[in-house]
């Protein structure tokens, strides 16, 4: 864990974040953690604006600062609104965390059409549409993209058909976007893990259990791992990493 007064340590102060799914979980994880390092942080939400407001005001005691901006990314209609917005507010982008993810639970032999379409256009639209736009936002910085992704992407998980293979697809998709950006100083990388520990509230407790014991590091992941993973992409040092996927998960998938 970070402790936040350490922060300033990796040069962000200053730079301009957008996460996308930042109102809660991960996202808002991360969106503490690059405002704790001086970033002002646009954290973009579909739905809660009650929740945005709230996550706003959490982070209102750090160095950097926060403004919310609501819009559906998975439509590039109000995506490219979206990145208007931060550039009429801002005048450009550093940095583009993409969290925000949709799971429609279903079988391999039962999928379910329109939740196998909103998993894919959750995960693909804001970096096959965006992408143009976001080299525009990024031009002349050390830019960086960073897509969150998740074991389900290489490994069968139960009910994850959709998003196993929006998560994978993103991965790949991170690779080309590497490519095609590196020569204008943007790096673009993804962080994946296993199940991340939601506290009291999980609904599965036994595999929470579970999956703690089978940890090396003796717990799970929490959002705070992962965030920190995140902001390290984000640093001067780490712009010679280019399309590879950081895996935060304490271990546990090494394990046989």
């Amino acid at each position: 864990m970070f402790r936040e007064s350490e922060a300033a340590d990796l040069g962000l102060a200053g730079r301009v974040a957008l996460v996308t799914g930042g109102t809660r979980g991960v996202g808002r994880a991360v969106a503490r953690r690059l405002c704790a390092a001086g970033c002002h942080v646009v954290l973009n939400y579909a739905n809660s604006a009650d929740q945005a407001r709230r996550t706003v005001e959490e982070l209102s005691g750090l160095k950097g600062s926060a403004t919310a901006v609501s819009g559906d990314i998975s439509r590039p209609k109000a995506l490219a609104a979206v990145l208007d917005t931060v550039h009429r507010d801002h005048g450009g982008l550093d940095i583009f965390v993409h969290n925000a993810s949709s799971w429609h639970p279903m079988a391999t032999l039962h999928p379910d059409g329109g939740g196998f379409r909103a998993d894919l256009a959750t995960a693909l639209t804001p970096l096959v549409f965006g992408a143009p736009a976001l080299r525009r936002l990024m031009a002349g910085r050390p830019g960086r993209i960073i897509a969150v992704s998740s074991s389900g992407a290489r490994r069968v998980v139960d009910g994850y058909l959709g998003l196993g293979m929006a998560k994978a697809a993103l991965e790949s998709l991170v690779r080309y976007l590497a490519v095609e950006l590196a020569p204008t100083g943007v790096a673009v990388n993804a962080v994946s893990t296993a199940k991340v520990d939601k506290g009291t509230d999980d609904p599965r407790p036994d595999l929470v259990r579970t999956l703690a014991a089978r940890t090396p590091a003796g717990r799970l992941t929490t959002p705070e791992d992962v965030a920190n993973v995140v902001a390290l992409l984000c640093t001067d040092e780490a712009g010679w990493l280019q399309g590879q996927v950081i895996t935060v998960d304490g271990g546990l998938a090494l394990r046989a």
